[in-house]
Formats: structure tokens, sequence, C-alpha cells
């Protein structure tokens, strides 16, 4: 069985066949489905997809750095208080990212701070976005780290290093996706060094489909093929790889 710790299922390029696409995760051994929020926009069609699948989608909250702008507080307002009804089961999608636009990184840091800050007032973890930013972030959570921080690199793609630097804080798993399918990323190469001790699987669905989907949308159902190639990496049996990064997810979002 499997967990997929992060995938935007209410994505609008999932309209014509969301049911199926669901049912296709749960054929594939893919039971839970954990959803990260972008920004205001995207809360009611979060909260409708968990809310017509309550025992397999399960709701994040949080402020997407993209979509942090000159003032957020409004937006960040709303975060808050949405929070505050505990119905989420983590603080995400936060972060920093540097690869679109610069114009707003002190905002985006001083939202990420705060939003980490939350996490630990309401013990969640975070769900990280770290795009050409991981000396950014990794300045603020070193920072904020404590017993009661714990999250997922969303995405991670870096190098054996930043992995350990990630899982030296304690508390944090490396989200691994359909990018260690691809030959020239370095990731499978990365992972063999690391090991799957400390990672959870994800999608980032409708985005960055694994080999062989690569260039088309990627879906929950394609999990199992992650999974296969972070076994190949580390040299375990797949089904031993599920079992790992199940157990991470579910201590993860205390399930």
């Amino acid at each position: 069985m499997y967990i997929d710790t992060h995938t935007h299922l209410y994505h609008k390029q999932f309209d014509q066949d969301r049911n199926e696409m669901v049912r296709r995760a749960l054929d594939a051994g893919v039971h839970k489905l954990f959803l990260p929020n972008i920004d205001i926009t995207s809360v009611e069609a979060l909260h409708t997809m968990c809310d017509e699948h309550p025992d397999t989608c399960f709701p994040m909250m949080g402020l997407h750095p993209c979509s942090v702008g000159e003032d957020p507080n409004r937006d960040l307002a709303e975060v808050e208080r949405l929070l505050g009804t505990g119905r989420y089961w983590a603080v995400g999608e936060i972060g920093i990212d540097l690869h679109w636009d610069k114009t707003w990184i002190e905002q985006q840091k001083d939202v990420f701070r705060r939003q980490v800050r939350w996490a630990k007032d309401l013990a969640l973890p975070v769900v990280i976005h770290c795009r050409e930013s991981f000396e950014e972030v990794m300045a603020i959570v070193e920072e904020e780290n404590n017993e009661h921080l714990t999250g997922v690199f969303h995405c991670f793609t870096g190098t054996e290093e930043e992995a350990r630097r990630v899982i030296g804080l304690g508390g944090f798993k490396l989200g691994i996706g359909g990018v260690i399918t691809y030959p020239k990323s370095g990731l499978a190469e990365t992972m063999a060094l690391v090991g799957a001790a400390h990672c959870v699987l994800e999608t980032d669905s409708p985005y960055l489909a694994p080999v062989p989907y690569r260039g088309k949308r990627n879906e929950s159902s394609y999990i199992p093929h992650i999974a296969e190639a972070l076994a190949a990496a580390v040299g375990l049996p797949v089904k031993e790889v599920a079992r790992i990064t199940t157990a991470n997810a579910e201590q993860l979002f205390e399930e």
C-alpha cells in the first residue's frame, strides 16, 4: 500500500475524470492522498474534493510562495483563520520560490516563517516548497527548528549534502517524486547514497509525471513507478520501499 503525500487533485486538469482518477489510484494501491493548498482561490475546490472523498483525500492549508505578492496579509489572515478550524493535516504548501520571480523575496521569507510558527503552535507538519531557494529555506527552518517542528521537503531534487542537512533537522522527510525517474536528474544517484529511510512518496500531480508518462498529466496512480525507481536506486525490494515510505507518511501526518 502506498500514500501520495502531495497531489493537487482539485486542479482543473482533472475536471473531466476526477472520480475515475481517484479510483485508478486506489486500484494501484495508493490508498491515501494528501492535498496541499495553493492560495485563497484554491480553497473551495480543495474542500470539495476532500468532502467528496473523505476516506481517501486529506487537506492541508497554506499560502504557496508563488502566490505571495507585495502585501500578502489579507490572504495570510484567511489561511490562519482556516487553520484554526482544525480540519487540516499539515501547513502547506509553503516555502520560498526564486525560480520565477525574486521581486517579493522578503515577503516570501516573512510569510514562510509565520506559517512555520503556526505549524509549531498547532502541532502540524509543514510541507515545504523549495525551488532554487535551498539556503534561504534552510536558514529559516534551522532558526525555527525545535522538537515541535516536523515536515517534508516537497519535490526534493538536491544533493547528498542537502539531503543530509534535511535529515539532520530531526523531524523532516524527503519528498521523492517523478524526477527520480528522469535519467539526467541525478536524483537516483543521490538517493543511492542517502537511502530510503527518511523518504515519503509524492506525485505533485498534475505536474512532474514519472517515466513512462513524462510530459503528460501526472496522477496519483503513478506512485508505483516512483517507488520502483527509488527501490532500484537504493537497492531494496519495491515492497520494502512501500513499507518504509508509508510508515514515514503515517508518522509524519500522525495517522
